[in-house]
């Protein structure tokens, strides 16, 4: 579960930041999209991305702090002990699917010279810059408020948009650019759009850019599926809320969250975690706007996410394919979460 991904977008830029806002009607032409590409098929899909309104993220702000879900904790742990390493010499700090900001702040004391310092960090006097990359606008907006206050000295230009489709090379100066892409997000894409990610990104950054990528380690299923199907129902709502969120962005008759409920599973097969709505009853789903509908029998569902789980140093294997060279992978002392440091390669 991470947050992040494609609306549509309306950009003013100012000298100090990018503000981008999400028009109705670029969100309905977007998830009718979505609609034609994925929930029609057997079985019915749809992307993680319609998780993500307000309160969508608000959810998955409080998924992040349950005992079940260990991740963040995880990663957090890697981040807290190796935040000098991973800042380096950067100039321009990327996140992508920011959310709250939380975690990174243990990156941007290094990188900013400390909360509330006023200290230049890493990037030399007057240079710091932080692009925190969200679909969430209030609370990418919100955050970025509270780090301009935090860290006097850091030009923070938040920006929505969708990070599967960057478009042309990332804010910053070419090789002193940092990505950072936690939380275990590069799970939630296939093997197919795994690949094309990696491109994508690879095209938008230079020769000595570098990118840090947090990934989920294989582990027992018990507790996999406990991290996505928490005691106290949060995990739950959090994917029923994307019902919600299709019924105030679309058209469409026949769509009732009372009518599902949540599942998650694990894909041994697939080496994946897998969230679905699960139909309770026999319903019949019709969208006027692209003239289909969609019968689900009760027990049939949709899934609505998943989460590949990885192998110490696969990722890093694939991420060489797109020109990206390994410079050091760590794990948390449970060997549960990792993250992989890479740099483009100078020849690529």
């Amino acid at each position: 579960m991470t947050a992040g991904a494609p609306r549509g977008e309306t950009t003013e830029t100012t000298t100090s930041s990018t503000t981008t806002t999400s028009s109705a009607a670029s969100d309905a032409a977007a998830l009718e999209s979505d609609l034609r590409e994925g929930f029609f098929d057997d079985p019915p899909t749809l992307p993680p991305r319609w998780f993500y309104d307000e309160k969508g993220s608000l959810l998955f702000d409080q998924i992040t702090r349950l005992d079940e879900y260990y991740p963040t904790r995880a990663e957090a742990e890697i981040l807290r002990a190796r935040a000098g390493d991973i800042v380096g010499a950067a100039s321009t700090m990327v996140e992508l699917g920011a959310g709250t900001c939380e975690k990174t702040r243990v990156l941007l004391d290094v990188f900013a010279g400390g909360a509330g310092a006023g200290g230049a960090g890493a990037a030399g006097a007057g240079a710091a810059r932080f692009v925190p990359v969200d679909i969430s606008t209030e609370m990418l907006f919100e955050s970025a408020r509270a780090l301009a206050t935090e860290y006097p000295g850091l030009r923070v230009d938040p920006v929505v948009g969708d990070l599967t489709a960057l478009d042309g090379p990332l804010p910053g100066e070419p090789g002193g650019r940092l990505v950072l892409f936690l939380g275990g997000t590069v799970g939630n894409f296939d093997e197919t759009q795994r690949a094309a990610f990696f491109a994508m990104l690879r095209g938008t950054m230079s020769p000595g850019d570098r990118l840090a990528l947090g990934f989920d380690l294989v582990k027992s299923p018990q507790r996999l599926v406990a991290a996505y199907d928490d005691a106290a129902g949060i995990t739950a709502e959090f994917n029923l809320n994307m019902l919600d969120v299709i019924g105030r962005t679309v058209d469409c008759t026949g769509l009732d969250r009372r009518d599902f409920r949540h599942e998650a599973v694990w894909n041994a097969e697939e080496s994946r975690i897998e969230m679905w709505l699960r139909a309770v009853r026999d319903v019949r789903i019709d969208f006027p706007t692209l003239g289909r509908g969609r019968d689900l029998a009760a027990g049939e569902g949709i899934r609505t996410e998943i989460a590949r789980k990885f192998k110490p140093d696969a990722l890093v294997d694939e991420l060489a394919d797109h020109g990206f060279c390994g410079q050091a992978v760590w794990s948390d002392e449970s060997g549960d979460f990792g993250l992989a440091l890479v740099v483009v390669d100078q020849g690529a």
